[in-house]
C-alpha cells in the first residue's frame, strides 16, 4: 500500500486511505475522480487537512504515462498572491510599512503611488485587471521590466477604496515593493528564505523543477491535447509564477489556518482572513488581505485562493470560522487551463469531512493556574440599559459578553498591560472593556466603547448616559 506522510492512498492503483473513515475517504475519492473525468483534467491531485495534518491524499489520470504523486510540481497561479500577502505583512509587522501607507511612499516610479497597501493587498485600489500589452500569462516577462512597464494609458479604473476590482498588476506592485524594501533583493529570494524554508517548503518554486507536470489546453469538441506555454513572467511573476506541489500545499494551509511564529503569527494570519472588502457582485464571496473568502450555501465560512495559467489550476481553501470549519483544508490541483471546477472541489472536500466526521470536543477542564477573586467578581449577569448580559471568564484572563436571550453583540476580549480588555472579534473588536472602579474601590460599572453595562437595568447609581428617570420603573406607560 503506497504511503504518503504517514497516509495511505487513494488513487486509480489504490483506493484505499488512512486517518479518516472508509465511508468518508470513498466520497472524497469520488469526488476527485468525478472532477477529473467530468472535467476532462490530464491529471488531478487532492489532498485534505484536519488540525494543521494531512488527512487524506487522491491521485487521479496520469503525468507522463504515470499515476501523479504528491511530490509533482503543478503551476498554483494566484495561489501566488497569498505568499506576497505574507511577505507584505512581515514587513509591516517589523514596522517597515503600515498598511494605510501609500504606494509612492515607499516605491518610486509607479503610476499609482497614491494606492495604499491595503488598497492592493485587498484589490480595492481601483487599477485595472490585467497588465499592458499581450496577454502577460503567455509571454515573456521582459515585455514590462519595471513596475511603471506595467500599466497602460489608464491605470485606474475606478475611484480608490470604492469597490472591489481584482488587479493582477496591483501584486506585481506589492511584489516590486517587497524587493525596495529588503535592499534590492529579488522577492522569490525572500520568499524562499523568509517563508518558504522555514516551513519546509522545498518544492515551491519560481520555476519548474523536475518532476513536474506539463499544461495542456483540451478541445472543446474532441479529446485532444495542446501543449501551453509555461513563460516565465517577469516582473508580473507575483501575480501568478509559483509552482509547487499538494504536498508541499498541505504545509501552506496549515499555516494559514493557524500561522507560525517563525514566519507569521496567528494574530497577523488572523487579519489575512479578515473581510477588506467584498467581492463585486456576489455578496457570498469577499477578499482580505490576500486571501479569497468564500460563504458556502451551507453557512461555511472559507478562506483560501483560486489560481489559474495558462495549462494550469489550482484550490485552496481552509476554515475561517472556528465555529463551523471544524479544523478542515482542502488542496486540488490540476493541468489544463480550463474545465474542472477546482474551487469546488476543494470547498467540497472541506464539506464532505466536516459534515461525516464532525469535530469531537476537546474535554472540560477547568481553569489553570490561581484563581484571581476580582476577576471572578466581574463574571455574571450585566445590563446594558435593559438588555440583560452574561460575562464569562476564559482561559488566559480571556473575558466573553454575550446576550443572554435573542439577538445582540457577542465578542470576546484580550487582557491588556493596563488592566483594560481589547475586543477580539464582532462589533467590538478592537474596542476598550474597562471595569469603572467608585471611589472605595468597588466596580461601578463596565465601559465598553463608551456604552456602560450595569449590575441592574439602568440602574440609577451608575454613570448612565443620560441620566435615569427619577421616578424609576412603572407599571403604566
Amino acid at each position: 500500500m503506497t504511503e504518503w506522510r504517514g497516509v495511505a492512498v487513494s488513487s486509480d492503483e489504490n483506493r484505499e486511505g488512512a486517518g479518516l473513515l472508509p465511508s468518508t475517504r470513498r466520497e472524497l475519492w469520488r469526488r476527485l475522480a468525478v472532477g477529473q473525468a467530468k472535467g476532462r483534467a490530464p491529471s488531478m491531485v487532492g489532498a485534505v487537512v484536519r488540525d494543521g495534518q494531512p488527512v487524506w491524499l487522491g491521485l487521479r489520470g496520469a503525468v507522463d504515462g504515470a499515476v501523479p504523486h504528491a511530490d509533482m510540481q503543478y503551476r498554483i497561479g494566484s495561489l501566488t498572491k497569498t505568499f506576497v500577502a505574507v511577505l507584505v505583512l512581515r514587513l509591516r509587522d517589523e514596522g517597515l510599512l503600515g498598511l494605510a501607507d501609500p504606494l509612492g511612499k515607499h516605491l518610486d516610479g509607479t503610476p499609482v503611488p497614491d494606492a495604499t497597501v491595503a488598497q492592493l493587498l485587498s484589490h480595492s485600489a481601483g487599477l485595472a485587471a490585467e497588465a499592458r500589452g499581450p496577454w502577460w500569462e503567455r509571454t515573456p516577462g521582459l515585455l514590462r521590466p519595471g513596475p511603471a512597464d506595467l500599466f497602460g494609458e489608464r491605470p485606474r479604473r475606478h475611484p480608490a477604496g470604492r469597490r472591489h476590482h481584482y488587479s493582477n498588476p496591483g501584486y506585481a506592485l506589492l511584489g516590486a515593493l517587497v524587493e525596495r524594501l529588503r535592499g534590492g533583493e529579488p522577492w522569490g529570494e525572500v520568499l524562499r528564505r523568509e517563508v518558504l524554508e522555514p516551513l519546509g517548503m522545498t518544492r515551491t518554486t519560481l520555476d519548474p523543477v523536475a518532476p513536474h507536470a506539463a499544461g495542456w489546453a483540451v478541445h472543446p469538441w474532441a479529446d485532444v491535447l495542446l501543449p501551453e506555454p509555461a513563460e516565465d513572467t517577469g516582473r508580473m511573476a507575483p501575480a501568478g509564477q509559483l509552482w509547487s506541489t499538494v504536498s508541499d500545499l498541505c504545509r501552506w494551509v496549515a499555516f494559514l489556518a493557524r500561522g507560525d511564529e517563525r514566519v507569521l503569527g496567528a494574530a497577523s494570519v488572523a487579519e489575512l482572513r479578515t473581510p477588506a472588502v467584498p467581492a463585486e457582485g456576489d455578496w457570498s464571496t469577499g477578499y482580505g488581505l490576500g486571501l479569497q473568502l468564500l460563504r458556502t450555501d451551507d453557512g461555511r465560512v472559507l478562506a483560501g485562493h483560486t489560481g489559474s495559467m495558462p495549462g494550469f489550476l489550482a484550490s485552496l481553501w481552509v476554515g475561517a470560522d472556528a465555529g463551523t470549519d471544524e479544523g478542515v483544508a482542502g488542496v486540488a490541483l490540476a493541468n489544463c487551463t480550463s474545465g474542472p471546477a477546482v474551487s469546488g472541489i476543494a470547498a467540497d472536500f472541506v464539506r464532505i469531512v466536516a459534515e461525516r466526521e464532525p469535530r469531537i470536543p476537546e474535554p472540560w477542564r477547568p481553569l489553570a493556574g490561581p484563581l484571581d477573586e476580582e476577576l471572578l467578581a466581574l463574571t455574571g449577569p450585566w445590563f446594558w440599559g435593559a438588555a440583560p448580559y452574561i460575562l464569562r471568564l476564559r482561559a488566559a484572563r480571556e473575558l466573553e459578553l454575550s446576550p443572554m436571550s435573542g439577538g445582540g453583540r457577542s465578542s470576546r476580549f484580550r487582557p491588556a498591560e493596563d488592566g483594560s480588555w481589547t475586543g477580539l472579534d464582532g462589533y467590538y473588536a478592537g474596542e476598550t472593556l474597562r471595569a469603572v472602579r467608585a471611589g472605595d474601590g468597588s466596580v461601578s460599572h463596565l465601559d465598553l466603547g463608551t456604552f456602560v453595562f450595569t449590575r441592574a437595568p439602568y440602574e440609577p447609581s451608575a454613570p448612565v448616559p443620560g441620566g435615569v428617570d427619577a421616578g424609576g420603573w412603572r407599571t403604566e406607560g
